[in-house]
Order: C-alpha cells, then sequence, then structure tokens
C-alpha cells in the first residue's frame, strides 16, 4: 500500500512540477506515473549502487545530499529513456529530486511513518520498567 501511495504522490509532484517549471514536459499524467515507476526502479537498483559508491568517497557525511544527487540523475536517465517526459538541464531534476523528497516525507509524517522510532521508544520503556521492577 505504501508503495503506491509512494509513486502516486511522487507522479503527482512530477506531474505539478510540469505544469509549473517551463523546464519540465511531461504529456499526461500517465506519464508521470510511468515515469516515477521508472525513477523508483532506477533508484532501487542502478541508483543504490551509485549512492553506495559516492556514499563511501564522501564517508557517509553527505549521505543525503548524494542522495538527492543520485535521484536527479536517475530523473535524466529517466528523461533520455521516455518520449513524452522532457527536462532541460541538471538543476530542474535537482528541483523535482528536493520536491519528491519533501513530499514523500510529509505523506510518510502523515501515514505515521514513524514506526520504527515509536518501536524503540516502547522498548526503553519497557527496559526501564523492568529495571524499575528489580
Amino acid at each position: 500500500m505504501g508503495f503506491i501511495v509512494n509513486l502516486l504522490v511522487s507522479a503527482g509532484v512530477i506531474a505539478l512540477l510540469a505544469y509549473i517549471m517551463p523546464s519540465v514536459h511531461v504529456k499526461s499524467f500517465w506519464t508521470a506515473l510511468w515515469v516515477a515507476f521508472l525513477i523508483g526502479i532506477f533508484n532501487a537498483t542502478i541508483g543504490w549502487l551509485l549512492g553506495g559508491i559516492l556514499n563511501l568517497v564522501s564517508f557517509f557525511l553527505l549521505e543525503a545530499i548524494v542522495s538527492l544527487i543520485v535521484t536527479a540523475l536517475m530523473i535524466k536517465l529517466v528523461d533520455a529513456l521516455v518520449g513524452n517526459f522532457k527536462v532541460d538541464g541538471f538543476l530542474p531534476a535537482l528541483i523535482i529530486a528536493v520536491a519528491t523528497a519533501v513530499a514523500l516525507a510529509i505523506v510518510g509524517w502523515a501515514m505515521g511513518g514513524d514506526d520504527d522510532v515509536a518501536l524503540l521508544q516502547d522498548q526503553n520503556a519497557s527496559k526501564t520498567a523492568y529495571v524499575a521492577a528489580a
């Protein structure tokens, strides 16, 4: 379910930015959905490898910036592969990457995406209760 929501949010951001920015061209929402799917697949495969290499070079100090740059590179790769999607330059691809990351973070927060943090807090509370009982 989360993958479908992320896909729809990413496609919506791409379509919205194509409407706002003159350097981004998308034929339809279905094209934006296809582009979002391809970006997700490429980020999970090629982007993962490229991000790992670049993070090793930067000693994991700039992981968020490297992630955005890799996503922008994947957007440019999809631009070269999909005929109905065009991004004129690297800066608009980087803007799409940042806007998508922000939108997905907001949607993840709204859907209660901090389950790992809640799980850690529950574990710490149970450890504290165990120590207090002993």
